[in-house]
């Protein structure tokens, strides 16, 4: 997953009703979480055989040029502040190139299921980042109350009653695993409201943006990957065509994907992909891959998942109205 480009969009007016089913924004909802869901998988089989350094660049580069090649064939062009390219650069860096980073290492340790369930903490850390870096974020008690709960679930997750939950891999690894997972969700909490600090109210389009995100993000990748890494030997197609997929739809057509949901049904809407992602990533490892998880891992993402509905304003805790309230005077 990536940032939601959409939020950076100035509102619009309502579409045309919808010429086939296809094009409704229901259905560009559902394939977006396929493809986000999915993408796990797509990780964990390029991991198989890629360096993460590779796997990042890989994605990132296929993904810019999808992007790139969406852009100029409508006709629109990248921006050219050079202040807005350096905001561009320090958000690509949050919301890209390191956590995708830390997601190939982390592919390495743990199953693409729980990569999954992890990563639905991404909103926990998004309201608790805002509210440090945006002045217009104040705490409140359905918040507050969130993120306990959704931390809650991340403990559970972790399965902290018993070091880690019972998993299939080593302790350390799983430990080391999923810290590099809750490390790219932090990434991810911090660029978000810096994109919305720094580039909102830009006269730019969202996928203006996006391709130069994903341009300025692929920049460090290509000279850091042959400095430490060496070509591989034994690259199959089977991982090339899981990079290549997850870099032109999950990196690439997801933004546009996204972005199509923002307009036609609201961003509030468009957040909510978030709750339905760890559910795709969840059955596409068990199903595709034969992963399998212990009870705490599911129920913690559930768990996750409330706390984040809750900081997002999806759930609201409705205060007992006062003593008396609603009674007619006589």
């Amino acid at each position: 997953m990536t940032t939601l480009p959409g939020a950076l969009a100035t509102p619009v007016a309502a579409p045309h009703p919808p010429r086939s089913p296809f094009l409704d924004w229901r259905a560009k909802f559902v394939l977006l979480a396929l493809i986000w869901g999915m993408s796990f998988v797509l990780i964990r089989i390029g991991a198989e055989v890629l360096a993460p350094l590779q796997l990042a660049l890989g994605r990132m580069g296929t993904g810019a040029l999808a992007l790139l090649a969406v852009l100029f064939l409508s006709r629109g062009r990248l921006p050219s502040s050079p202040r807005l390219w350096g905001h561009m650069f320090v958000a690509a860096l949050l919301l890209n190139t390191v956590p995708f980073t830390l997601f190939g290492y982390a592919a390495q340790l743990i199953p693409s299921a729980l990569m999954g369930i992890v990563n639905a903490s991404t909103p926990l850390f998004g309201v608790v980042f805002a509210m440090l870096i945006l002045t217009d974020e104040r705490p409140d008690r359905t918040r507050l109350l969130g993120l306990g709960i959704g931390f809650l679930g991340v403990l559970t997750v972790f399965g902290v009653w018993n070091s880690l939950g019972g998993l299939d891999v080593s302790g350390d690894d799983a430990l080391i695993g999923m810290l590099l997972v809750v490390g790219a969700t932090v990434c991810y909490g911090i660029g978000t409201p810096y994109l919305r600090r720094f580039v909102a109210g830009s006269p730019h389009t969202a996928l203006e943006l996006s391709s130069l995100q994903m341009l300025l993000g692929t920049l460090p990748l290509l000279v850091l990957t042959p400095l430490f890494t060496s070509a591989p030997t034994d690259l199959t197609w089977r991982a090339a065509l899981a990079v290549t997929a997850l870099g032109v739809f999950g990196t690439g057509f997801a933004y546009i994907l996204n972005y199509a949901v923002v307009r036609a049904a609201g961003a509030t809407v468009a957040t909510t992909v978030t709750y339905v992602v760890p559910v795709v990533a969840v059955t596409a490892g068990v199903v595709l891959l034969g992963e399998t998880l212990t009870w705490n891992q599911p129920v913690g993402a559930l768990v996750i998942i409330l706390g984040a509905a809750l900081c997002q304003g999806v759930l609201r805790v409705r205060r007992p109205a006062p003593e008396g309230a609603g009674r007619r005077s006589t």
